[in-house]
């Protein structure tokens, strides 16, 4: 479930649960017994509640000094934070939160659909922050599907390849832009997060990057791929440290591929639980300030909210300005 990862990077995470139908109230119409409610990880299960003891996900838990971002590939995710921001999105959007300074935030999986099976697929990805930017104020933003660039290409053999492209730019596609305060807003960090999908025998090559990028390709579906003329198994990470270009074949399947890039902050790293800073010392303030502060509060009667049913895709902002996707 949780893949290694290189600076910039610092966590990433393939959540992928076959859900249920719905019981009514978005909780799973299944029986909850013997599982470790409050932290139910167990991977040999089809699905799994996480840390919800109702519906499942990640109630109300607090960060500082890094970014989520959340790639949503099947389902939905129901967000609520302590700046007052809400949101329900999924089936291809991605999510991207600056927690900075400090924030509260759930993140909760309703499952919408009483009549069939609700399954989910995501991955978060932790992207650190530099020294400069560790205590900036916190920042949500919302990158709907529609929004997303896919580049659809063709190798010799009439072969295709398909590129998402959350973060980085590719063949003159770009995706919307990422929070202001994020090390993937600067042109150097040269930060890249891509789904590749290749039919079975497809081809392309990655272009070349900046000396000192770092590239990750995580094989998470299908039955493998060649790297650089190189057999690489499903549910394996390969790491670059050249800047060259990069040649992706597909195996005897249709293979997917999750590339995460970027330049190393080249920064220490003090990493406890929810919080990621540079020093320990800064770990133990921020337990002291979440402690005195609660990062800004919980206005909420409940740790794990989710939003009504029906429901669709929205996002609201700090400063009470709604967003839907066209």
């Amino acid at each position: 479930m949780n893949w290694p990862t290189s600076d910039p990077f610092l966590f990433c995470a393939h959540h992928r649960d076959d859900y249920p139908a719905s019981d009514g109230t978005m909780a799973p119409d299944a029986s909850l017994a013997g599982r470790h409610l409050g932290r139910d990880f167990a991977e040999h299960q089809p699905w799994r509640m996480y840390h919800g003891r109702r519906v499942p996900g990640f109630p109300r838990h607090p960060h500082r000094g890094f970014e989520t971002v959340t790639v949503v590939r099947s389902g939905y995710l129901d967000h609520t934070d302590s700046m007052g921001a809400a949101a329900r999105y999924g089936g291809g959007d991605v999510q991207w939160l600056t927690a900075g300074a400090g924030i509260q935030h759930s993140e909760m999986f309703p499952l919408l659909r009483d009549d069939a099976p609700n399954p989910l697929e995501l991955f978060q990805i932790w992207l650190n922050l530099p020294r400069a930017d560790k205590m900036v104020d916190p920042h949500f933003t919302m990158l709907w599907n529609e929004a997303i660039p896919r580049v659809v290409e063709t190798d010799a053999h009439g072969r295709i390849v398909e590129l998402t492209l959350a973060a980085g730019a590719y063949q003159g596609q770009r995706p919307p832009a990422p929070p202001p305060a994020s090390w993937a807003s600067r042109a150097e960090s040269d930060v890249a997060i891509w789904s590749i999908r290749l039919e079975a025998g497809a081809r392309i090559e990655l272009p070349p990057v900046r000396p000192g990028t770092l590239r990750s390709l995580y094989v998470h579906t299908g039955q493998g791929v060649k790297v650089a003329s190189r057999a690489i198994a499903n549910k394996r990470r390969v790491e670059f440290d050249h800047p060259g270009p990069i040649v992706l074949e597909g195996g005897p399947a249709e293979a997917e591929v999750l590339l995460l890039q970027g330049a190393p902050i080249g920064e220490p790293v003090a990493k406890r639980g929810p919080f990621v800073m540079n020093t320990q010392q800064e770990i133990r303030q921020a337990y002291l300030d979440y402690q005195s502060t609660g990062f800004g509060g919980w206005n909420f009667s409940d740790n794990g909210p989710v939003h009504p049913g029906d429901q669709g895709r929205f996002a609201r902002y700090a400063d009470g300005t709604r967003d839907e996707p066209t």
